[in-house]
């Protein structure tokens, strides 16, 4: 497929090292180059390196916007890719539940969702990729999950524990157990029964994510833990190669983490909402310390564009810095050595964003369009 062959003038260049600069930026053949295009005036704007996502959930309301709604997947990936695209983001992971749940988070869900991505793939400009959140009281699938995940091309797991552990372990109901087991079309008493047998395998979880962690790290995939609360738990985690902290809950969770070399993710919702809507450790705070690598939009696409201006806005941080949240360093966390950065022979992966308003009015992946809009059409399409 076509891409543009332009140089942009006029804006102002996010370089790494030199922050916003105005001078002329190139890209070619898919890459950012040195030799000069066609010229396209862009005063007004600036253009960022590319936003890399590694974990969103948001395309859930365009595969099921309702139960049963939604029968062709690959249509509700596309539109989904529409909505990314026009928040910057060039690198998508999509974070797709394994769980006990059911519905739209359950295996049969995640096969549909996953099988459906590795046929649009080819379809959309966004380079779409997937993580598997898994639920690690799920014994019965370790077996055979990664030959599940060579054959949907999954290559990034996140271990998860979803389960109501303490209202089981009292023998009471968990909270909105009727809602959960209609979605996973049981009945209230078979849910309960369902959860209860799942928590009495806990002895057995321990070692069976030890053989798991090890299948897996053969494969060469990238594991991650979610929801992480004690040092202790992420230097289990550690131990079994599992090198992502995602959205760790306190303070001494995401300390042990960067102690321990391992990666940070928060999700940028709660940055820029102020704070977690669980009562968790905020973002913000983190970001503070130094104990965040990568903002991820969670639920909430516009997000992490969202989250990075105001960082800078704020003076928390310079905003190469700022910025650096939503392409380098996730970037550096998913091993993409290719993106992430302005530099010559990079991937020409950009979101044009609106200078005075911080709106993005374009997004290029891989030097192709996959969004533009406004003024920004007009002087590109000419």
């Amino acid at each position: 497929m076509s891409t543009l062959n332009l140089t942009f003038t006029g804006a102002e260049i996010l370089l790494p090292g030199e922050g916003l600069v105005q001078v002329p930026l190139s890209i070619a053949d898919g890459v950012v180059v040195q030799d000069r295009q066609r010229e396209v005036e862009l005063a007004g704007y600036r253009i960022l390196p590319g936003i890399v996502d590694l974990h969103g959930d948001g395309f859930e309301s365009h595969v099921a916007p309702r139960r049963g709604a939604m029968k062709d997947t690959t249509e509700g990936l596309i539109a989904a890719e529409a909505e990314i695209a026009a928040n910057g983001i060039t690198t998508a992971v999509l974070a797709q539940f394994y769980s006990w749940e059911g519905g739209l988070r359950g295996p049969d869900f995640a096969h549909r969702v996953l099988s459906a991505l590795a046929e649009v793939r080819s379809q959309v400009v966004s380079d779409l990729r997937a993580q598997l959140r898994f639920e690690t009281h799920l014994l019965e699938h370790y077996d055979e999950l990664a030959q599940k995940l060579e054959r949907w091309g999954v290559n990034y797991v996140v271990f998860n524990d979803h389960l109501p552990h303490e209202r089981l372990a009292q023998g009471r109901k968990p909270p909105r157990l009727a809602g959960q087991a209609l979605k996973a079309g049981r009945s209230p008493e078979a849910q309960l029964e369902m959860l209860m047998a799942l928590h009495a395998r806990g002895p057995d979880v321990p070692q069976a994510l030890d053989g798991l962690s090890a299948k897996l790290a053969k494969q060469g995939v990238r594991m991650g833990s979610h929801d992480d609360t004690s040092a202790e738990m992420r230097a289990l985690w550690r131990a079994r190669g599992v090198r992502i902290a995602e959205f760790p809950e306190t303070l001494e969770a995401a300390e042990a983490a960067r102690v321990g070399g391992d990666v940070i993710v928060m999700g940028a919702p709660n940055l820029v909402r102020g704070g977690s809507h669980k009562g968790n450790v905020s973002a913000l705070d983190l970001v503070t310390m130094g104990f965040c690598d990568a903002l991820a939009s969670d639920y909430h696409y516009p997000s992490p564009r969202r989250a990075a201006l105001m960082l800078s806005e704020a003076g928390v941080l310079p905003f190469e810095a700022a910025w650096n949240l939503v392409s380098a360093g996730p970037a550096k966390a998913l091993g993409l050595t290719d993106r992430g950065r302005l530099s010559p022979g990079m991937r020409a992966d950009l979101v044009i964003l609106a200078k005075d308003t911080g709106r993005v009015a374009g997004t290029i992946s891989g030097g192709r369009v996959s969004h533009l809009s406004g003024d920004l059409a007009a002087r590109l399409i000419r």
